[in-house]
C-alpha cells in the first residue's frame, strides 16, 4: 500500500463502503483547466484498490480544451509521451449520489507524479499554492461561492433561442423575469428538492433559493466556509448535481455566463475573508464604518490585478458578452460599499461578517482558479499595502475613469494573462502555462468557426 498524497485513508473507504452495501459503482472525478469533471466510473471491487494505490490517469487529461481534445501547446501530450500520472481520492469527498439507477456513488480525485508531488497543472493545487503561502503570513481565507443558472428547455425555438423550461410541477410555461418571485419557485420545487437532498448527503449547505435576473434564471447560495478550498468544492459539486436533476426531470441546467443576450448573465460572484491563527476576521473595523487597512489593502490589489486576470474570471468567448453596462455585470475594477454595481463590493451587515465580494467570475469559470487569483491580489495588495482609491457611490456604470484597465475582448484578455507575471505567480508556472495554452486553442476553434450571425450580417449583404 502507497502513502496517498492527499491525505486519503483506506480506512475512509472501509467505513464508507460498509455503510453503503447498496451502491454498486463510483464516479471518479478530477476537474481540468475549464472545470469539467473529468474522470471514470469505476465498480465497488474496485474502491478500496484506489485508495490503497491511487489511479493512474494519463496526463494529458489536464491539457485538454473545452470540447475534450488534446492541446499539445500545454506540453502535456507528446512532449512527455502522454504518459501516466497518479490520481488520489481527496479526503472527505467520498459520498452517496441521491436518487441514481442502481445506486453510484462519487469521489473527488486531485492528480500527483508517481513520486507523489503536486501536478501544477491541476487546477485544486494552483488553490492549494494560494491557501499554503496566506498560512505562512498567518492567514487562513474563508468563503463561499453563489451559484447563478438558468433552467431551460431542451430544445431552442425557430429562431434558435434559447427557451425558459416549463414548471416541473405541472408544464406551466413562464417567460417574464420575476424576479425574487417566490410562487415562480413552486414549479421547479421537485426538481430543487432533489437537489437540495444530493447536495445533503454530499455535505455541501445549499441554502436561499431566489428566481435571479432573467426568465428561467435561479441563484443558489452556499454555506460560507471556514475553508476555501472546500467553498470551491461545494460550487463545482453543487453544479454536477444541479445539472444531473435538471436532465432527470427533463430539463437543461446552463451554466454559460451569458444564453440570452437580452437578459442578465450569470456570475459566480465569490465571498472572500481572512482569518488570523485566532480565528478572527482581520477585514473586521475597529469603528464601524471606518474600514480597517486590511481589507483596503485587499480590495487595492484586487483593483490593481484584475486586468491581467480577467481570463480566469471570464475564460470564453460566451463570457465577455456578459459585460454590459446597467447588467449586474461590472465593466471596470470599481469599488464600493452596499453597491451591486461595483466590482469589489464590501456587503452591508453585521461587521462581524465582514468580507469582499468579487463580482467579476462568471459562473461558467473554474472556481478553484478564481480563487487562487483573487487570493493572490489580495496578498499582492497586502504585501504593497496598496490604497483601492475613491469608493464608487451611486451608478458604478457611470464610474470608473481612474480605475486601472481591463481588456475589452476575450483575445485582449488572453494576451494579457500570457504577459503577466502577476498571473504566473497566483497560478503557478505549470497551471499558467496550461490554462493560456488552452484558452489560446480555444480562440482559434472559435475564429475559425463561421456561426450563424455570420449568414444573419452577412450572406445577403457583402
Amino acid at each position: 500500500m502507497t502513502l496517498s498524497p492527499s491525505g486519503s485513508t483506506v480506512a475512509e473507504a472501509e467505513a464508507f463502503l460498509a455503510a453503503h452495501p447498496e451502491i454498486e459503482a463510483f464516479d471518479i472525478v478530477l476537474h481540468d483547466a475549464n472545470g469539467i469533471g473529468r474522470g471514470k466510473i469505476i465498480r465497488r471491487h474496485e474502491l478500496l484498490g484506489m485508495y490503497k494505490g491511487g489511479r493512474h490517469l494519463p496526463i494529458s487529461i489536464l491539457g485538454l480544451d473545452i470540447c475534450g481534445e488534446d492541446v499539445h501547446e500545454t506540453g502535456l501530450i507528446w512532449d512527455q509521451g502522454d504518459g501516466d500520472r497518479r490520481a488520489w481520492p481527496i479526503p472527505g469527498t467520498l459520498r452517496a449520489i441521491h436518487a441514481s439507477q442502481p445506486p453510484r456513488g462519487e469521489v473527488l480525485m486531485s492528480v500527483y507524479t508517481l513520486e507523489g508531488a503536486p501536478m501544477g497543472e491541476d487546477p485544486r493545487h494552483a488553490l492549494a499554492r494560494q491557501v499554503q503561502a496566506l498560512a505562512a503570513e498567518g492567514l487562513r481565507p474563508a468563503g463561499a461561492f453563489e451559484l447563478e443558472f438558468f433552467l431551460l428547455e431542451n430544445e431552442r425555438d425557430a429562431q434558435g433561442k434559447m427557451v425558459p423550461a416549463r414548471d416541473v410541477l405541472d408544464g406551466r410555461r413562464n417567460s417574464k423575469t420575476d424576479v425574487y418571485s417566490v410562487d415562480q419557485l413552486h414549479g421547479m420545487l421537485p426538481l430543487f428538492n432533489d437537489i437540495y437532498a444530493d447536495a445533503k448527503l454530499a455535505g455541501i449547505k445549499a441554502e436561499t433559493l431566489i428566481s435571479e435576473f432573467a426568465p428561467g434564471q435561479y441563484e443558489l447560495t452556499l454555506h460560507y466556509r471556514e475553508d476555501v478550498m472546500q467553498a470551491a468544492d461545494d460550487l463545482l459539486r453543487l453544479k454536477r448535481i444541479v445539472r444531473s436533476h435538471a436532465r432527470l426531470h427533463g430539463v437543461t441546467a446552463c451554466f454559460m455566463a451569458k444564453p440570452n443576450e437580452d437578459y442578465a448573465g450569470s456570475g459566480m460572484h465569490f465571498h472572500v475573508s481572512l482569518l488570523n491563527d485566532a480565528g478572527e476576521n482581520v477585514f473586521i473595523e475597529a469603528v464601524e464604518g471606518q474600514y480597517s487597512p486590511m481589507i483596503l489593502h485587499a480590495i487595492g490589489g484586487l483593483r490593481a490585478t484584475m486586468g491581467e486576470s480577467m481570463l480566469v474570471f471570464a475564460p470564453h468567448a460566451n463570457s465577455w458578452r456578459r459585460f454590459a453596462s446597467n447588467s449586474y455585470a461590472p465593466v471596470s475594477p470599481t469599488w464600493g460599499v452596499n453597491n451591486r454595481s461595483v466590482a469589489l463590493r464590501i456587503p452591508a451587515g453585521d461587521i462581524r461578517a465582514r468580507r469582499i465580494e468579487h463580482r467579476p467570475a462568471g459562473v461558467d469559470a473554474n472556481p478553484y482558479l478564481v480563487a487562487a487569483t483573487v487570493l493572490a491580489g489580495i496578498r499582492h495588495g497586502l504585501a504593497h499595502q496598496i490604497d483601492p482609491g475613491p469608493e464608487t457611490t451611486g451608478n458604478g456604470y457611470d464610474a470608473g475613469a481612474d480605475a486601472p484597465t481591463i481588456p475589452p475582448d476575450w483575445r485582449t484578455a488572453i494576451e494579457a494573462a500570457k504577459a503577466s507575471e502577476f498571473l504566473k505567480q497566483a497560478l503557478g508556472e505549470a497551471m499558467h502555462r496550461t490554462f493560456t495554452a488552452v484558452k489560446s486553442a480555444e480562440y482559434a476553434r472559435v475564429m475559425r468557426r463561421v456561426s450563424e450571425v455570420d449568414f444573419d450580417l452577412y450572406l445577403h449583404t457583402v
